[in-house]
Order: C-alpha cells, then structure tokens, then sequence
C-alpha cells in the first residue's frame, strides 16, 4: 500500500469553509428509503472493499479520517471534510477517487472503476443518505421517577435560615455551632468530654491551618498565655501567614486534580501547570471570596478587569480546566474532544456541586435525576471552549507531534527572553538551511550511499542532520520562547449548541442538546446564554448563584471535613442520592447561609469554626462514649488525624531545620519539552532528582502524574486523575518501610542529630533528648522517656562504635575530599549530571536512567546513635499524628 499517498490525503488542515458548512446543513434533512437502499447497495460495498482496512473504527483511521460513520465523513480527518453533501465538487472524497491530483489518489494502487465513481457522485450529489441513528426511548421521554427525586432529596432543596436550637446545658456552647453540636449530643445521651490542654490545641491548629508543626518557642508562649484572647491571637497570626495558602490551597488542588502532565497512555508534561498552582495559594491568602474563585477558574477569560496583572490572573485560573488526564494517544479527534468535555463536566460538578454528572454521559444518570440531554446541554458549553493546555492527539506520535502551540494561553510578551536570542534564532535558520542543501545534495547522488563513520549510509546521516537542527530551530521559534504562557480556555472560533452523543460514541449523533444548565436545582433567574459566546460565563453564574444550595453546602462540608476530620456529610464529593447525608442537616443549611451572607470568605468560616468549644475538645475516649457512638458522628470528642504526606515530609524538615519557606520559581517541570516522558528516561531523571534535593514545602515539589514523590505517594497522596476532596487513609508495610529506611527521612534525622549535638546550650543528654520531643512531637519529654531515650542512646553508641568503623571510616575520608577544593560532592548522594533531553523519545538508548537515593553515613558513632533515636522519633506515632 503506498502509504505516503494516503497519509498525505489525510494531512493536517481543518476546513472551515462557512459556504460548505451551509451545504452540510442543507442536506440534513431525512433521506428517504430510495436514497437508503441506493447507499447499501451501491455505495457501502465499495467504502468497505476500498477504504475500510486504513479508514474504519475497527481497523485504524489513518490521519483521523473515518468512512464507516457518516459524522466521520462530513467531519473529515487532517485535511478537512472528506463529504460535503449536496457538493460532490467541493468533497475530497470525489476528488481522491478520480485521481485528479499526484498527491492525493485513493484508494492507493488502484482506482475505482467510471461506474463506482459515478455512483459515489450521485450519492453525494443527493446528500449522501445514510441510515439513521436509533435514538434511545429514554432520551426522548425522559425518566419518570425524576420528579419527585428533586422534590425530595435532602441537597436540592433551598437553604433552610435555621435557628440554633436551646440546650439543656447552658455552660457549655460558645456559640450557635456549639449549641447545634450539644443539642445532637444531649439527644443521644452523649456528653462531650473535656477540652484539650494547650499544646496538644496549639500542634492541632498550627498543623490544621498551615500544615506545618508549632515552634517550641510558640508552644511554651502558648502554655503560659492563659488569657481569653490567647487563642485568638494564634488563630489570626496563623490566617494571615502565607503558610494558610499552602495548606489550605493544596485541599483545592486536590479537588482541581492538579497534575503537571497528561498521565495516560503518553505521558507528556505541563510544563506550565505551576502558574495555576502558585494562583490557587494566592487565592487563599488574599482569601478570595469563593464565589469570584469559582468563577474566574471556570470564565476567568469573560470577566471584566481593572489591570492587566488582574487580567493575567483571571486568565491562569481557568487552568482548572485545561490541567485533567488526557489521552493523546487517542487515534479520532472527536473522541479526543468529547473525552476531554466529559472530563471537565466530571471535574467541574464534583468539585462545586457534588455530583457526578459525568455518569449521564451514555444514558440518563442511574441515581440522580440527571437527563442525558443535560449533560449534552452542558457539553455544548465546553465544545464551544478552546482547550488550551499545549497538546493534540495524534495516534503513535513521537517527538514534538503531541505538541500544539496554537492551543496556549498567551499572557504577555515575556520579559525573560535569554541574551542573544534573535543571533541564535538566525544562526538556526542558517543551520538548518545549510543541512536541506546537504541533504537534498546527496539524496539523489551516489555518494550518499557511501558509508559515514558512523557506519551509516551518509544520505540518512543528513537526513537526521536536518531533522534535529529543524527541531531546535522549532524550539527556538516556540511562543513560549518569546511570550508568558499558561494553559487555561477560551471561547473557540465555532460557538454552538452540540448532539446528544448516542451511548456516549462520539461519532454516534443524535438530536442537538441546547446548550444550558442542570433542572436538578431550581434557579431563579438563571441566566440566559448568549448565542454567539461558549455559556461559561453564565455556568459560572449559576453555579454561584446565592440561591444555588449546592454551591454553598459542598464547600462548608468540605472545610468543615478538614478541621474535624469527616465531614458532615461523610461523602464529600457526592451529594446525590447515593451520598451520605447530613449527621447535622441544620448545623449544615445554618453554616452554608452564614457563609453566603459574609461574602463567601473561607477565613471567616475557618476562623469561626476553630474558635467553637467543639473544635477544642481533646481526643479522649471513653468506654460507654465508644459504645454509644464508635464513630463519633455526634462530635463528642476531637477525632486524631494522621498527618497528610506533605505534613509529613514538611514536619521533617522543620525538625532538621532545613525547610526552605520560600516560594520556588515556578517548578522542575517547567523545562521539560513537551515530548512524551520515560518513567526511566532522562526527564524523569531529572524531576526525580529536583524532588530528591528540594527543601521546599512539598505543595512545590513537582506533581508529574506517573512520577509522584515517594515521600507523597506512600502516605495516600491525592488521586492526580479526578477530583479527590478525601483522602484515604491506610496503614501499609511499605510505610513502615519507608520511615526506616528512605534516604530522604535517614538524612533529615543525621542532620537533626548534627543540630543537637552542635548546640552549646544543651548540657547533657537529656537536655536534648527534651528538645528534640519538644521540636518533633510539640511537647517535653517525661523522666521515663528521658531515661528510655538516654539509656537507649548509650547502648546504640557502644555497639556501633564496633559495627560501624567501615561506615565511619569512610563518611570521614568524603569529608576530606569534599573539604579540597574541587572536592566530589556526589558522595553525598547526589545523582551524576543529567543525560541532555532527546527530541523523540524513540531515539533514546533505554537504559534504566533512574536517580540513585540518598547515601547516608554518619561520622562516628555518637552521631549515628542520636540519628538512629531522631529516626525513631520520626517514626512513632505521636509524630504521624495531630490529637
């Protein structure tokens, strides 16, 4: 078959021709059965015995073009429409077959006889009849039962301004949310127990508010502070510091399922992503009203602006819909796009509604009274949007091919353009230039079949001469290189209403879906979609809506989930019917009004919430409390948490004392090529090695999907593919595993031992063995642990002093030859100077590139015995976990 011929029909160029987009519509109208049976029985043989093996589903669809589905015909692939009905002149498919054009015959080595294009004329000229698509019942009648699921289901009602209820006790409650919390609890025959004491409170919020573990110095002031304003002052102090951004914008990452690549069968980074990221922390900072928040990610490109700074950062939030998994392996365009539209309606409703409306792509949801024909109302909306995150599709495509740059967010004409650049864009050209000559010279000429040194025939040696140098001549000329990018949307060229997909295939149309909103809440005054714009800006509206209940109550369940450990209703991401409901359906409606009402402000939500008796509770358990209510869905008690993996890794390196606190410069990934990725290539390599020596808070390491930290991915980091607002919480060996013998906690607990045994002001040792509970567990230590600890230290000394003399010896003779100068710091540990990055990862030697861990040896024998305790410290579970 010459394939050159037929890929070249199918090369890329989308037509967009408005007079043959009118013929398309002109011919929509029903065939009749004469026009059918003239399809089957002339025109459907020869697309099958011609075009099918390089043109159908089921085989493959060379350069996207499909001719076993009459969408995929009038459609087109690469080059544009392949069928215009009624215009036989204007369709590439009569074209090809008549063979007019050198570079364009079809099928390949043969052609069709004058009767088999006679009749393909015909059958266009008529419309190109084809048989319909059977369209669901259901699709068109609707579900009955959907009635009276929205008259009855608890979270589509209206919010309900309810009163705090009156309590028997009247000493207790500090407030209404207390009085709600004690009023459940005295119904149950519960009684709350007893408040924390001062530094098990002050590691609780610290941790709570900004992920991060007290300073000794803030425990003792605490301690000693008994005024009734103590508390409050903590509560602002911690609000106000940029750590509450990291915290608290890492819960909405993890909502926004933040990723800094497409994960999927090709792997190719974002290498832009941390724009969206550093937006979200800054958004919690300023604390942004929520409602704006929601808002700007879904239309930040439609809202007015008073600054070109304000401009750009509308601009980034829409990040949140460009940054999901995609799969640019995926062989169809239009499958790519429906994929990518079902992933944003999935993201968007779990994320602000709390409903998994996704389910409603293929038939009318199961659960929910959610229409097909309303998800399509809704994929309208973001088919009318342009997907801006950098990539396309392209079936077993290599090198740049996934690369797209006409889909990027353009922010501004950058101001980091390297010296020289226009010299070396012209010494590029001129390069490349030179090498066409070469190659074209010997492409014909006998001496490109002479051997080159390398053994190869000199024609391909300039061959993959010119391919090379065009690609640094295209990374060169890159807007990326010349303008400040980020990924987000924007609305596309063609704005409209899209088909109802039948059993969710893309190619499969049915009856056009308005494009609108959800009938499973009860808008008033919903706003009306322009017709020549996408419908983002009035979704964004409506999902913000004052009167939206869903907005509102996912949002407060989902902070108080975060202070208190299970939400009030347990099932953060899913309000519909089979979701939990409410423990505190008033306490929730009360919460989410109030909420509304001071202006959609996260802080005061959390300020409120941390300051109530019942956020201050200790963790203690009593048999008949445990008895009445083992899962303390009453808030009688504070239920412990484990430390998230980033309060982990973070609560580490404060303990070190080598936490960096300031913000990077964007991300590790920001230099990769968007080329797909090896998890044992190079680029990984290198991000493997970025995560490995970073001292950042790990809300900045890099979040390559595929290639998460361990130091995260061990402790249940969040699921990178949809929105995840709760973790799980498991216990694993491999925990275990990692807390005693990972590089990275070996390291931190060798330089913790350092700073003990350096500090002049510890006399002896059990000085600092206070100390170091203090730093790591947020209180002293008791006089039997003092003794454990120091009678353990002891014994670890005199036994490693003899089994560990190789060890020793050793770390000293690096610590000579690292005090010379030129001295080899990769004894340390650090990984050998990255491979440079290839162009196409199918030329790249696959040898295992994966970064070597952490070499980690201590000196001599007093300094391992206080790692090994450090260690041991990290280890426990009074350091996993917040009371």
């Amino acid at each position: 078959m010459n394939v050159t011929k037929c890929v070249a029909f199918c090369a890329v160029f989308w037509l967009t021709s408005a007079f043959n987009q009118s013929l398309v519509r002109a011919a929509e109208a029903p065939p009749d059965q004469a026009a059918l049976d003239f399809f089957e029985r002339k025109i459907r043989p020869i697309l099958v015995d011609n075009c099918y093996n390089c043109h159908s589903a089921n085989n493959k669809a060379d350069g996207g073009l499909r001719v076993d589905d009459r969408t995929g015909l009038v459609n087109g692939g690469g080059r544009g429409a392949a069928v215009v009905p009624g215009a036989p002149d204007k369709s590439i498919l009569i074209r090809a077959v008549k063979q007019l054009d050198d570079k364009l015959k079809m099928p390949p080595n043969k052609k069709l006889t004058d009767e088999q294009i006679a009749d393909l004329e015909t059958w266009v000229r008529a419309g190109a009849a084809w048989p319909k698509v059977e369209v669901p019942e259901e699709i068109l009648k609707g579900n009955p039962e959907y009635a009276a699921l929205k008259l009855n289901h608890w979270s589509w009602q209206p919010l309900k301004a309810s009163e705090a209820p009156v309590t028997k006790r009247s000493d207790w409650a500090r407030g209404d949310v207390d009085r709600f919390i004690l009023a459940k609890l005295e119904s149950e025959n519960l009684n709350p127990v007893a408040d924390a004491d001062a530094r098990t409170l002050l590691r609780r919020l610290t941790f709570d508010l900004t992920g991060l573990p007290p300073t000794v110095a803030e425990a003792e002031a605490f301690d000693r502070d008994h005024s009734n304003a103590a508390l409050e002052i903590v509560v602002d102090r911690l609000l106000a510091s940029p750590a509450f951004g990291e915290k608290w914008g890492r819960h909405w990452l993890d909502v926004a399922r933040y990723g800094e690549s497409t994960g999927s069968a090709r792997n190719l980074p974002y290498p832009h992503a941390w724009r969206y990221r550093d937006y979200v922390l800054d958004a919690f900072n300023k604390d942004k009203p929520y409602d704006q928040f929601i808002r700007e990610q879904l239309a930040g490109d439609l809202l007015p602006f008073s600054s070109e700074a304000q401009h750009e950062e509308q601009l980034i939030a829409t990040g949140f819909l460009a940054l999901g998994v995609k799969d640019v392996n995926q062989r169809f365009k239009v499958r790519f796009v429906m994929d990518n539209i079902d992933e944003q309606i999935d993201t968007v409703s779990r994320a602000v509604l709390g409903l998994s409306v996704s389910c409603a792509r293929c038939h009318d949801h199961k659960f929910d009274p959610i229409p097909t024909r309303e998800y399509y109302a809704l994929a309208g909306i973001f088919h009318s949007t342009d997907l801006c995150a950098g990539v396309r599709n392209k079936m077993g495509g290599g090198g740049l091919d996934y690369y797209d740059t006409q889909m990027l967010i353009v922010l501004s004409e950058s101001n980091e353009r390297e010296a020289g650049y226009t010299a070396k864009l012209e010494a590029a050209q001129k390069a490349v230039d030179q090498a066409k000559v070469e190659f074209e010279r010997l492409r014909d000429n006998p001496e490109g079949a002479e051997l080159a040194p390398s053994g190869k025939p000199k024609r391909q040696m300039a061959r993959q001469k010119w391919t090379r140098l065009q690609g640094e001549l295209a990374a060169l000329n890159d807007v990326t290189q010349t303008h400040k990018i980020a990924f987000g949307v924007r609305d596309a060229k063609q704005i409209g209403d899209t088909e109802i997909r039948i059993r969710g295939e893309a190619e499969k149309l049915g009856p056009i879906a308005p494009r609108g909103f959800l009938s499973v809440l009860d808008i008033a005054g919903s706003p009306e979609i322009p017709e020549k714009q996408s419908g983002r800006l009035e979704l964004a509206q409506w999902l913000t809506s004052p009167d939206n209940p869903l907005a509102s109550r996912v949002i407060v369940n989902r902070v108080w989930k975060h202070l208190f450990g299970a939400g009030l209703v347990q099932t953060v991401d899913n309000f519909g019917i089979t979701g939990g409901r409410p423990s505190h359906p008033e306490l929730l409606d009360y919460l989410s009004h109030r909420f509304v009402t001071e202006g959609w402000s996260i802080k005061k939500l959390i300020r409120n919430l941390i300051l109530t008796h019942t956020y201050q509770l200790s963790s203690d358990t009593t048999d008949e409390h445990l008895r009445l209510d083992p899962d303390n869905r009453w808030l009688w008690r504070h239920s412990p948490r484990r430390l998230t993996a980033e309060e982990l890794r973070d609560a580490a390196l404060v303990a070190s004392g080598q936490l960096d606190r300031t913000r990077p410069t964007a991300s590790a990934a920001r230099e990769l090529k968007v080329i797909e990725m090896r998890n044992n290539g190079p680029e990984a390599q290198r991000i493997i090695e970025a995560i490995r020596t970073s001292k950042s808070r790990s809300v900045y390491l890099p979040l390559v999907r595929t290639l998460v930290p361990t130091s995260l991915e061990v402790f249940d980091f969040a699921e990178q593919g949809m929105a995840t607002g709760h973790r799980d919480t498991t216990t694993v060996p491999t925990q275990a595993l990692y807390l005693l013998n990972d590089g990275f906690i070996r390291q931190q607990s060798l330089l913790f031992a350092e700073a003990l045994l350096e500090n002049a002001q510890f006399k002896d040792a059990s000085a600092r063995v206070n100390y170091a509970y203090e730093v790591a567990l947020g209180r002293p230590a008791s006089a039997s642990e003092v003794a454990r600890a120091t009678t353990y230290i002891q014994n670890y000394e005199s036994q490693a002093a003899e089994d560990l003399k190789d060890v020793f010896a050793r770390a000293s003779a690096v610590t000579k030859k690292n005090q010379k100068p030129g001295g080899n710091s990769n004894a340390a540990g650090q990984a050998d100077k990255p491979v440079a990055q290839a162009v196409n990862p199918d030329d790249v030697d696959q040898t295992d590139l994966t970064a070597k861990d952490i070499v980690v040896e201590p000196g001599n024998a007093q300094v391992a015995a206080w790692s090994s305790f450090v260690q041991a410290l990290f280890g426990a579970g009074e350091f996993r976990y917040v009371r």
